[in-house]
């Protein structure tokens, strides 16, 4: 298992993507996505057209958990986000920003055949 740490300052999407480049990981699985975020962008779908995104920013702490999978050497991850108000939110993730607090990424690559 590798595990990814996305420092203060840095973007989750960025860091992984990075990660994955330099590693020449193409394709794996997204175990757990466990932090904090300040900012973030999720999608989700319309109704009537499961083709499209609607994409939503959200500026406010969040605590982050989620999982996804790696393919064609690119991260994809689904997360949910807890709000101060105990609700949550979940989507699609395009992109998050760490100001205060930090985000791990646990990830298994596919073994070669």
């Amino acid at each position: 298992m590798i595990k990814i740490h996305v420092n203060p300052g840095e973007e989750v999407m960025v860091i992984v993507t990075k990660y994955l480049q330099n590693k020449g990981i193409q394709e794996g699985a997204i175990l757990s996505v466990i932090g904090a975020v300040d900012e973030c962008c999720i999608s989700t779908m319309p109704k009537n057209d499961a083709k499209k995104d609607i994409l939503k920013e959200y500026k406010e702490p969040l605590e982050m958990s989620g999982n996804g999978e790696i393919r064609d050497g690119k991260p994809h991850i689904h997360c949910i986000f807890a709000r101060e108000d105990k609700s949550s939110i979940s989507g699609h993730l395009h992109w998050a920003k760490v100001k205060n607090w930090f985000v791990n990424i646990y990830l298994i690559p596919e073994v070669a055949k």
